[in-house]
């Protein structure tokens, strides 16, 4: 189970690695996005055949999400080995999840080649609101965690394998010499995209919180060069949205900047047509709160433009009617109820929602690494 994204330190990919070290490899299972990391976010991808190393690829983003019982009897063990980005909405999580499970009915063990998150694994930045399994579960979020979870997928296995009662036959390779309070940016000069919307690790960082605007009638930066880095539309206040988030902001932690911007995107929406949005620069990645500066980011651009600014749908494979979105999300029911708060008691208001009580010591059985 793999990407393109999945390399050695020296940027070779870790399944033409494997073959070359030796292991008997026959066939490659795909998230999202594909093999390649390239298909378009939320479209559904076929199997096909791997160019690189000529092995057959069985999709888990279409006709099925699971491995079918075809696809494992000809299999002794299943690797996992997917970096991912340490937000619960990003589907290569619960892509793993839905393995896990196959390998336990199917009686196949089940190895994480575990990665570092790379907007750290300090869990006191982790984010809520926690998953509403009952009203909210998806693909998503299928089980309950944060939004910003703070652990590696190899922890999240070994709490799934757990908690949920799976019990497979389980086993983590853990990363060496990875520290929770270290980000990206300080083991790699270089990024290796994880999808087309995550090109970089700025990207990444702000993901949890921009991710929010697929929820609305704003631009996520999708069809520019630094998707989630942005939000921009062409009716919005360029300036003056800038300007209110900064001070705004300011109380928690003054952690990132809004600069005013202009764009085009090339696909997604607004397609073609001139933008007048922001652009975001992270200073501080250890104070900085995406779920937090992103739903306050929403809530100024609601207050600016109220002839303007709506919820919107967000059709994708796994939600054709694409609705909503934004309770998928944000894990809880009647989320859009929560900004038509007034902007000067929003940040107090929504605090209860986003701030975590008890994750750690749910976690902390499971974890790996100091």
């Amino acid at each position: 189970m793999t990407n393109h994204a999945a390399t050695t330190n020296c940027f070779a990919p870790s399944r033409l690695a494997l073959l070359q070290h030796g292991f008997n490899i026959v066939k490659l299972f795909s998230p999202e996005h594909g093999l390649d990391t390239t298909g378009a976010d939320g479209h559904a991808m076929g199997n096909s055949t791997d160019p690189l190393t000529h092995l057959p690829v069985v999709s888990l983003y279409g006709d099925k999400l699971a491995p079918a019982p075809e696809d494992l009897i000809d299999i002794d063990v299943v690797l996992f080995d997917i970096p991912d980005i340490g937000s619960r909405f990003y589907t290569y999580l619960w892509t793993m999840t839905h393995v896990l499970e196959a390998c336990a009915v199917y009686n196949l063990p089940f190895i994480v080649a575990d990665r570092p998150n790379p907007v750290s694994g300090n869990l006191r930045l982790a984010e809520g609101p926690m998953l509403d399994e009952v009203h909210c579960s998806s693909f998503i979020g299928r089980w309950s965690i944060p939004v910003r979870h703070s652990c590696t997928m190899g922890e999240l296995a070994k709490y799934f394998n757990a908690t949920r009662n799976i019990n497979c036959e389980l086993e983590v390779i853990p990363c060496n010499y990875w520290q929770r309070d270290i980000y990206y940016t300080e083991w790699s000069h270089s990024f290796v995209p994880l999808s087309p919307a995550i090109p970089g690790f700025e990207s990444a960082l702000l993901y949890p919180g921009l991710c929010y605007l697929e929820a609305t009638n704003c631009s996520e930066g999708r069809g520019t060069a630094t998707p989630f880095r942005i939000a921009g539309a062409p009716w919005m206040q360029a300036n003056e949205t800038a300007r209110l988030f900064n001070s705004m902001q300011a109380a928690n932690a003054n952690s990132v900047y809004a600069r005013p911007i202009m764009y085009t995107p090339t696909e997604g929406k607004y397609v073609g047509q001139r933008c007048n949005g922001i652009m975001l620069h992270v200073t501080d990645p250890n104070a900085f709160l995406p779920v937090t500066i992103g739903w306050l980011l929403i809530r100024i651009i609601k207050e600016l433009h109220p002839q303007h600014f709506q919820w919107a749908t967000y059709p994708t494979h796994v939600n054709p009617s694409g609705k909503n979105h934004l309770d998928l999300l944000s894990g809880i029911s009647g989320t859009p109820i929560l900004f038509e708060t007034a902007l000067a008691d929003f940040t107090d208001a929504v605090r209860e929602h986003i701030e975590l009580k008890d994750w750690f010591l749910r976690i902390q059985p499971h974890l790996m690494y100091i």
